[in-house]
């Protein structure tokens, strides 16, 4: 058991998995953004051009809410409405496709500068000295030269 807990240890203080935990947080976090540029900017737009309905509150009612009128003027539900909440879905489509187009971007923006490492020209390596016996045997060619 306690190999077990070792290999567990390792794995997970590896830095790919301590990168992973921080890009799942930073994630999160980014979500939340979205989100709120999403219901707290988009929306209020969307719904302004639509008259003013909010537009996560659109939906298809499928059954009405029964309820009941007591004496007193107190309403109580006997049963739920069943509604589908399509506004909601494309508020969430929406909020989706804002991150996907965030993610893409930076994908690609990455993507550019690996090319751009991989596409600089690499400088010539400097020719090898020669060894000794190379500039040995050069001097002897010289002297016997002249």
């Amino acid at each position: 058991m306690k190999k077990f807990f070792n290999e567990f240890k390792a794995f997970a203080m590896r830095g790919n998995v301590i990168d992973l935990a921080v890009g799942v947080v930073i994630g999160g976090a980014f979500g939340k953004i979205t989100t709120s540029i999403v219901n707290d900017i988009l929306m209020p737009c969307i719904s302004m051009l639509t008259g003013g309905e909010d537009f996560t509150a659109w939906k298809w009612v499928l059954k009405k809410a029964v309820t009941e009128t007591a004496a007193d003027g107190t309403v109580t539900e006997i049963a739920k409405e069943v509604a589908v909440n399509y506004g909601n879905t494309i508020a969430i489509i929406i909020d989706f496709i804002i991150i996907a187009f965030a993610v893409f971007c930076l994908v690609k923006g990455i993507n550019s500068l690996h090319r751009k490492k991989e596409e600089a020209p690499a400088a010539p390596p400097a020719p090898p000295e020669p060894s000794n016996e190379e500039k040995l045997l050069t001097e002897i060619r010289d002297l016997l030269k002249k």
